[in-house]
């Protein structure tokens, strides 16, 4: 045998041997994870929970339930969540809660992590910092204690921590306040005591901060620069006594059984998403701003036990969603409203311990209110008096003169001011500042973010590049619209008139003008032009703001404007299946515009709270800007309905009428659902290059598909538009198909989750990556001087 043949057969041996070590290694790394979970049954002491586990499970593809679930990515466990009975038993003596997360943390891709009611017990190891990737830490209903371990601010990529009902105590580090991402921060019924750091003011994305049934104390932080907050729950604790500083976002703001003294400050009645408010059971005190009562989205009001004053009156109006009302056991008197007193079924109203003159429940002698109320306020009078005393004494004995000299001045710079008045004009103006909405009518409610959800990057603002939402003139309108001249008319609909305009900078917008009625309440429009506003994101046609117009004679509002950013390249369907032959949208191109779609539809989801739904999407609805990025156009969200805050029955600025499923109790249970199913329909057009004029054709078609799945290849390009029938991969076009009729089964609850069809969509787009690599296959793609070939697609 020659030297080259010893060489040649050296090498082969070695690249086998090698072959054969990474196969092993990774056949052991797939078994060291599951090892790994075994492990952990063993160290919880075999619960029920996790009865179902032995050597021959498939983790990574066991059905999931509500108490038990693995989900994989590329053979690595990236979520474990085990929920035991409420019933579960503390872990025997034996049990080491470092050599649990020892064991742990040999799954270093966890995103998620939840271990709730597991009988844990023990101080928190350092150590789950080498769970760098983690993104949501949920271990509620244990007796983990001690403080919470330093070395948990190196994980910076945490978005949720939950560790509600343990026994942590000690005072809470200014290190927590370095969680940049951190949107739910829980730590309900612990042992925490001591202040609140300042360093929580640097928690930007931070929607929601429960802290109920500590030992905290002192006055809480400045939280206006929180600007996402929805919830704050401080319940049960010995915060005061200054009314805290917040921002006017919030949904829920729980205050009860503290020791709050100070006065309700009058900016709380601007609180338009305000949902939630319990002030119970503190030492309140000055007026009751009764406006809390017609909050356009208030719906549980509870000021009980404090000290607060003031005269209620028979006609004051309630938000006609409040359901629970109590004003106990303060000093009020007056008449109590009659929208409380009305015997509605939903509605509760407790006011006992009052001085209130009507009602059925027992009420104080209307003198021991006044006294009381005078006890409240006697130490500052009195001070009050004793200073103003003094100053004239003083005033008196250094410059009797001088002080006469002055009250001349003063007498006659007051009478000027009295004559100057009557020469004060009616202002001009046709525009008014909006201020948030304090008066009555119907707001938009939504089920609240109660628990820690998974808030991925997808959900996050992505509207680059979009100058900020701000309030327009008439007169900047007219500019770039030439006076609304008919050149600039682009169509009219259920929701006003579209133009289109030019902006000083260069930039072109779309502009829909909305007539409005006197009868339309410009207070609770305000908190629907609110909701828009923060609908800002890549694949939406985003809000850049809005603009009043109103009447010379009373100021109420005429006209109300809303400015969109103006996108170039029509809809969707128009580069499907009625564009040229020149302009449709290659197999990859329209992939990318689904997978962008559902990014869309996402965020509307879960990317504000609360979220949109039943948007009632079509194809016409998606616009593609100048780069073919795919945007939606039409959200759910009402605006000149007589029902505004009802979800369901009107369009943000679509022409469309609502969610198409009847049943009420469907939509609540089956939220997002529906648009599910419409997202199906544009799915099945982007695949057939054909226009779906009747729910009959597209169950027709829905059928064909199904039919052709389990088929061969031959049959599925028989199927897809001509125009892109070469030039997808079988795999792509399976994938797609396998979604499609996904979504477009009958049963709401059988259809895919909006992450589910994002992840396919993403498979689909990558392996028609993949396949054109190999194949160097080349797709038509739309002909235009200012388009790319090709739209790449980001994965987020």
């Amino acid at each position: 045998m020659s030297l080259m043949d010893k060489l040649v057969r050296h090498y082969v041996s070695l690249f086998l041997v090698i072959v054969s070590l990474s196969i092993n290694c990774s056949e052991q790394l797939q078994s060291s994870q599951a090892h790994t979970l075994l492990r952990l049954q063993l160290l919880l002491n075999y619960p029920a929970v996790l009865s179902s586990w032995n050597n021959s499970t498939d983790f990574c593809n066991t059905e999931p339930t509500s108490s038990l679930t693995v989900v994989c990515y590329d053979d690595n466990i990236t979520q474990v969540l085990i929920i035991g009975g409420n019933g579960t038993h503390l872990q025997p003596k034996n049990f080491s809660m470092d050599s649990f997360v020892t064991t742990l943390v040999k799954l270093p891709n966890l995103k998620v992590l939840t271990l709730v009611s597991l009988g844990l017990w023990g101080p928190l190891p350092g150590k789950i910092a080498r769970l760098s990737t983690l993104e949501i830490l949920n271990m509620t209903s244990n007796l983990l204690y001690g403080a919470i371990p330093q070395e948990l601010s190196l994980i910076s990529s945490l978005q949720a921590l939950i560790l509600d009902d343990n026994m942590f105590s000690g005072r809470l580090p200014e290190w927590m306040g370095s969680f940049q991402l951190l949107t739910v921060l829980s730590l309900r019924k612990n042992l925490f005591n001591g202040s609140l750091p300042d360093s929580f003011r640097n928690l930007e994305n931070l929607r929601v901060l429960s802290l109920s049934h500590n030992y905290f104390y002192g006055e809480v932080p400045d939280f206006t620069s929180l600007t996402n907050l929805q919830v704050l729950d401080v319940e049960d604790n010995a915060f005061g006594p200054r009314f805290p500083l917040l921002g006017n976002k919030l949904v829920t703001l729980v205050l009860s059984k503290n020791r709050f003294r100070s006065g309700i400050p009058a900016e709380l009645s601007s609180y338009y998403q305000l949902q939630q408010l319990d002030l119970s059971f503190n030492r309140f005190v000055g007026p009751f701003p009764q406006l809390l009562l017609s909050l356009p989205s208030i719906t549980y009001l509870s000021i009980a036990d404090n000290k607060l004053t003031g005269m209620l009156f028979e006609n004051t109006s309630c938000n006609a969603d409040l359901e629970f009302v109590d004003l106990s056991s303060n000093l009020l008197t007056g008449q109590l409203p009659n929208c409380l007193l009305s015997n509605a079924k939903h509605r509760i109203a407790l006011y006992s311990q009052n001085c209130l003159a009507n009602g059925n429940e027992k009420q104080q002698p209307l003198s021991l209110c006044r006294n009381e109320a005078l006890a409240v306020g006697i130490i500052p009078q009195r001070k009050k008096r004793k200073q103003l005393a003094e100053a004239v004494l003083a005033l008196g004995i250094t410059g009797g003169i001088v002080g006469g000299i002055l009250l001349v001045g003063l007498i006659f710079l007051f009478v000027r001011r009295y004559n100057s008045k009557g020469t004060v004009k009616k202002p001009s103006t046709r525009l008014i500042s909006e201020k948030a909405s304090t008066g009555t009518g119907t707001g938009y409610t939504s089920k609240l973010l109660t628990d820690a959800r998974y808030i991925s990057q997808t959900m996050k603002l992505g509207a680059l590049g979009l100058p900020a939402y701000r309030t327009f003139s008439v007169e900047e309108l007219e500019i770039a619209t030439n006076n609304f001249h008919t050149s600039a008319f682009m169509g009219e609909g259920s929701q006003g008139q579209m133009y289109k305009g030019q902006l000083k900078d260069g930039s072109f917008v779309a502009i829909r003008c909305l007539k409005m009625k006197k009868s339309h309440s410009t207070q609770n429009f305000m908190h629907h032009i609110e909701l828009i506003s923060k609908l800002r994101h890549r694949h939406l046609v985003s809000s850049l703001g809005h603009c009043f117009e109103c009447y010379l004679d009373d100021y109420s509002v005429s006209r109300t404007f809303l400015i969109f950013e103006y996108v170039p390249n029509g809809n969707l369907r128009s580069w499907i299946s009625e564009g040229h032959a020149s302009q449709l949208l290659a197999w990859s191109q329209r992939i990318a515009a689904a997978i962008g779609i559902t990014k869309g539809i996402q965020f509307l989801h879960s990317g504000i709270v609360p979220g949109v739904y039943s948007n009632n999407l079509k194809i016409t609805d998606i616009l593609l800007d100048q780069n073919l990025v795919a945007k939606i156009s039409s959200y759910n969200l009402p605006l000149l309905a007589e029902s505004a805050g009802k979800v369901g029955h009107g369009h943000g600025h679509g022409t469309s009428t609502g969610s198409k499923d009847p049943s009420i109790s469907s939509r609540v249970k089956f939220e997002g659902k529906d648009d599910m199913y419409d997202f199906g329909v544009i799915l099945l057009e982007i695949i057939l290059g054909k226009q779906l004029k009747s729910r009959s054709e597209v169950n027709s078609f829905k059928n064909q598909l199904q039919a052709s799945i389990a088929a061969d290849d031959s049959a599925r390009r028989n199927i897809v538009d001509p125009a892109v029938q070469k030039a997808c991969s079988d795999q792509s076009l399976k994938t797609m198909m396998e979604i499609c009729v996904r979504c477009l089964l009958k049963d709401p609850a059988e259809r895919p989750s909006v992450e589910d069809v994002l992840w396919n969509l993403q498979f689909a787009a990558q392996v028609q990556d993949a396949w054109r690599g190999d194949s160097q296959s080349s797709e038509g793609s739309p002909v235009s001087p200012s388009q790319p070939a090709r739209m790449h697609v980001a994965f987020h």
